[in-house]
């Protein structure tokens, strides 16, 4: 049997398979033993009470699907008193993901967060940051790294990043990411999309645009990772589209570590068992001992993939 063992900057799990923050909650048990998963990734939270975005929040869409729920939250004290209990039960790391809209607010909450029982923590910085009229942090180098500095400063746990497909240069801002301190990034997010009914005349969404998953998007996800696994020596944690052992195995050529795993959950809350069971039967039909070698293994030709670089950063 191969390993499917991978490691994340100081932390070991069993295999690189783990759910999207978002798209995974507790109830999964019914359908899928958690103790088999690489991690159990909690949806973020932020400091904040919020309410969410107005309804609808969901929207099907050609290969995806679009979403605007607003990242819901009754604050740091219930999400560690009523949620975070019935993840931590299971033999299985636990990563908090944290949503905030200053660098301050992101670095206390994510102080509070650096509990025994978490196992690491990610930082959901394509969040909207009021420092910056609502942009982003994760659109620019700067506030990236301003950022990832104040969350680092208050927590010595290990620290995953989330970065958005939004960007332009994105290895600029995994580089910054890096510089200032994150152990490992998580490449990436939804991208920023919108549907219209045609009959009604009227957005699909409550709140007019969404964000975009689902196998639509794994090109531009596979493709980011591949960037960012160029311009930084941390592991990359890829998302976006991944319905197979082959999607997976796909991003970890890229130059993923591990993957995260979102929409196709809500359609079958079983398939990260199936993806851990097709990596298996992969390796051992590829004769890989060690699953952690596949990352960064695509056959490239050098010279050609140096000038596309050049070509796409200087294009932004």
């Amino acid at each position: 049997m191969a390993d499917l063992s991978v490691r994340i900057g100081a932390l070991t799990l069993r295999n690189p398979v783990m759910p999207a923050s978002g798209c995974f909650a507790v109830e999964y048990a019914e359908a899928l033993d958690l103790t088999r998963l690489g991690a159990l990734v909690v949806k973020s939270v932020s400091p904040a009470t919020r309410a969410g975005n107005p309804t609808p929040r969901v929207a099907e869409t050609a290969s995806g699907m679009l979403n605007s729920i607003g990242i819901p939250s009754k604050g740091l004290d219930a999400y560690r008193r009523d949620v975070l209990p019935a993840y931590t039960r299971f033999d299985t790391p636990v990563v908090v993901s944290v949503s905030a809209d200053t660098a301050e607010s992101f670095g206390q909450a994510c102080e509070t967060l650096s509990l025994p029982e978490v196992a690491a923590i990610e930082a959901n910085i394509s969040c909207p940051n009021l420092e910056a009229d609502g942009m982003a942090f994760a659109m620019l180098p700067e506030t990236t790294y301003k950022a990832v500095s104040a969350i680092r400063r208050r927590t010595s746990h290990p620290l995953w990043v989330k970065l958005t497909p939004n960007a332009g240069q994105i290895a600029l801002i995994a580089k910054a990411a890096e510089d200032a301190g994150a152990d490992a990034i998580v490449m990436g997010n939804t991208v920023l999309g919108m549907a219209i009914d045609v009959r009604t005349r009227k957005p699909k969404l409550g709140n007019v645009m969404g964000g975009l998953s689902g196998p639509a998007i794994k090109p531009l996800a596979v493709r980011l990772v591949h960037q960012c696994h160029r311009a930084v020596r941390i592991p990359i944690i890829g998302c976006g589209g991944i319905e197979t052992a082959d999607d997976a195995v796909e991003f970890m050529l890229a130059g993923a570590s591990a993957v995260q795993v979102g929409t196709a959950s809500f359609r079958d809350p079983a398939v990260m068992g199936h993806i851990i069971d097709g990596l298996a039967a992969y390796c051992e039909a590829q004769a890989v001992d060690h699953i952690a070698t596949l990352t960064g293994a695509v056959a490239l030709d050098a010279q050609l993939t140096d000038r596309w670089l050049r070509f796409a950063q200087q294009s932004g």
